[in-house]
């Protein structure tokens, strides 16, 4: 049994009537070519000429003419508060960490390394499981990386180690440590 295909991407606010609905994980909603199941059960296949970011309320074209909405899912997520929520919402960027900004709250993907740096920083972090929809690139294309660069050669990199002593007396440091490159963009 062939499954009917999925070709045409409307974005957010340009298309309207009913649609099936389908909910996919943010790293879910980032592809080209794949098999998926409406929230109904009924599956489709998804066939792009390239590689997209779905938002939450694009929608996808089935060949009979039916619209599926993508709806971004529920997901394990750590919710970020404290009284200096700028300064934390910088420290997430700069690790280049995907983040849903709200007034009260940062919404990330749960990682032990970024939860213990934001706590360090006087971060309160709780467990959360709820849709994820972070903020898009800063040149408006969805993912951060969805743009191309020209590479200049100079690089430098920042390296944080973390020391924590457990209730035995044992100590373990951990590091973490990611580059960057200077970029002039050509776009």
């Amino acid at each position: 049994m062939t499954l009917p295909a999925a070709r045409i991407l409307h974005r957010k606010g340009h298309w309207s009537g009913p649609a099936l609905a389908c909910s996919l994980s943010y790293d879910g909603r980032f592809l080209r070519r794949k098999a998926l199941a409406c929230d109904g059960g009924e599956r489709f296949l998804l066939d792009l000429a390239h590689t997209e970011s779905l938002g939450a309320g694009d929608a996808l074209e089935l060949e009979d003419g039916r619209l599926v909405e993508i709806r971004a899912a529920a997901e394990p997520l750590l919710a970020v508060t404290g009284r200096d929520l700028p300064r934390l919402a910088w420290h997430v960027g700069n690790r280049h960490t995907p983040c849903q900004i709200e007034a009260a709250r940062l919404l990330i993907q749960r990682d032990h390394v970024i939860r213990d740096m934001l706590r360090h920083l006087g971060a309160e972090v709780a467990e959360v499981t709820e849709p994820f929809t972070p903020e898009g690139g800063a040149y408006g294309h969805g993912r951060t990386h969805a743009h191309e660069h020209v590479h200049s050669t100079h690089t430098h990199s920042h390296a944080e180690a973390q020391t924590h002593t457990h209730a035995d007396g044992t100590t373990h440091s951990h590091s973490h440590s990611h580059g960057h490159a200077h970029h002039d963009h050509d776009h």
